[in-house]
């Protein structure tokens, strides 16, 4: 097991490395020029150029690359003298608009992210798994067809929409919640999961959807093997079979799409941070795509990407832990 762990990691940060280096090309090889973003419109030609050369923009590209790599792993310097300016490990950079760090940015903004995707996490695995064994195992009765149904409905919706829905429905009409906002959860527990309440089923409603189809389909293919039919006929309570025999193979799936699910919304739900206007990583993602904040967009990249593999690095090692063979194979 430790050896595939560490063959895992290895992996892991190879994938890692390769990311940093496309996302540093797409977004510090483009014709557009960081310098003269970073100073502004109206900014004079030998400024541009004094910029270039602290930002280390006059250098070569692989120069360049080294440097950005090295700053995430130890720390950066920008500008030589008493202009020096020291930017602290993990260094992604400083913002065009507001000049902070672009780590301390990403942090501030990252409890937010969590709330909002933890939270549906849990409630979209519960529904949509539940629904999906009742399903198939109900299945042709009324129940699968609503549930399904309902599952359909919850895929086609937009985001944005299913979002305006609950909030004009449960604050404007019913008021029985309140507008979406930070409430630090160490301070008001209470108060943080009722403001988390439609971030939560607004993405819920679209991943359960999709969980309760995948999980009804792998769960009617476990129930028709044949170590289902030999388990119900040596006796064993149903309850017994459907849980050790059909549904174990029937979650292998789940886990994989959940890890990268996952590790997605960590780095930022987007649309739904930016429709209740709360302050997570996606909602810096989508204002400094709009400020062309290119430092920002590039460590929101580097960021979600990071989740991304590493959420699909826990998959790999819950599935040598589910099924020992892919130990030997991996």
């Amino acid at each position: 097991m430790i050896l595939y762990l560490l063959r895992r990691l290895a992996v892991t940060a190879a994938i890692l490395v390769v990311i940093c280096a496309i996302t540093f090309s797409i977004f510090y090889l483009m014709p557009a020029d960081p310098a003269q973003g970073a100073c502004g419109k109206a900014c004079s030609p030998e400024r541009i150029a004094e910029i270039r050369t602290t930002l280390g923009l006059d250098r070569s590209p692989v120069a360049q690359f080294g440097d950005y790599l090295g700053g995430i792993v130890t720390g950066r310097t920008y500008g030589t003298g008493e202009r020096a300016v020291q930017c602290p490990f993990p260094c992604l950079g400083f913002s065009f608009q507001t000049s902070q760090p672009v780590w301390h940015l990403l942090t501030d903004r990252l409890p937010v992210s969590i709330s909002i995707a933890l939270g549906a996490a849990v409630l979209w695995l519960t529904v949509g798994v539940a629904a999906g064994v009742v399903s198939a195992l109900r299945r042709g009765s009324l129940w699968d067809r609503a549930a399904m149904t309902a599952a359909l409905g919850g895929i086609s919706l937009p985001i944005y929409f299913t979002a305006l829905v609950l909030q004009y429905l449960l604050v404007v009409q019913l008021g029985v919640l309140p507008y979406p906002r930070v409430v630090p959860f160490t301070q008001d527990p209470a108060g943080w999961a009722e403001s988390m309440v439609m971030p939560w089923i607004t993405l819920a409603m679209l991943y359960a959807g999709v969980y309760a189809r995948i999980t009804r389909g792998e769960m009617l293919d476990s129930l028709g093997q044949n170590y289902v039919r030999t388990a119900r006929a040596k006796g064993l309570p149903e309850r017994t079979v459907v849980r050790r025999h059909a549904l174990r193979p029937a979650l292998m799936p789940i886990v994989t799409i959940f890890g990268m699910d996952l590790g997605a919304l960590l780095g930022g739900a987007l649309i739904t941070e930016s429709v209740f206007g709360l302050p997570g990583v996606g909602k810096l993602a989508a204002d400094a795509i709009a400020g062309a904040d290119q430092p920002v967009i590039l460590g929101v990249t580097l960021f979600a990407a990071a989740f991304v593999v590493l959420a699909n690095l826990a998959v790999d090692l819950v599935y040598a832990v589910l099924d020992p063979r892919v130990r030997a194979v991996g």
